[in-house]
């Protein structure tokens, strides 16, 4: 795929992303999906954190 083809692919996704996006927030169930989003958000950041906090004593018990 030529590098015209892929701008051509990824501005037509991004356009798409971009229509669904707008059509969520502007539609009555926008809290909903907000909410959602932010428990999603919440769990990834604990997640992340316990792999970053177990990755680390991981690392100092190698260390010592």
């Amino acid at each position: 795929m030529s590098t015209s083809s892929k701008a051509v692919v990824s501005f037509i996704v991004g356009a798409a992303v971009g229509v669904a996006v707008g059509y969520f927030l502007n539609s009555d169930k926008k809290d909903e999906l907000v909410e959602k989003f932010k428990d999603q958000s919440e769990k990834l950041k604990e997640k992340w954190r316990k792999k970053k906090d177990q990755f680390q004593d991981e690392l100092e018990n190698e260390l010592a």
